[in-house]
């Protein structure tokens, strides 16, 4: 795993999304080592955007749930929660305080 991660952080970010989950992997295989090194890119690349974050994470296919979540969560607990759309926001079930 450690590889991938390394080869993650040295990905340029205008690589593109496909080439990307060519060279990390995308979950097509349901493991760690196949899912998370793109997750941390996808994450990396758009930081500052939490929608573009997301549709390019799932853009490529694979296990597209896994690794849309953890970019989102690695995304929006750097920015925030106001960083989620609001119009996704009205449509999730109600967090307890």
């Amino acid at each position: 795993m450690v590889d991938k991660l390394q080869e993650a952080a040295k990905l340029d970010k205008a690589t593109p999304t496909q080439q990307a989950a060519k060279i990390l992997g995308s979950g097509w295989d349901v493991s760690a080592l196949d899912t998370v090194p793109f997750a941390l890119w996808c994450a990396n690349t758009h930081f500052d955007d939490f929608e573009e974050a997301l549709w390019q994470a799932i853009s490529v296919g694979g296990d597209t749930d896994t690794i849309g979540a953890i970019v989102g969560g690695i995304v929006a607990a750097h920015r925030g929660k106001a960083c989620i759309p609001e119009h996704w926001r009205n449509r999730c079930e109600p967090l307890p305080a």
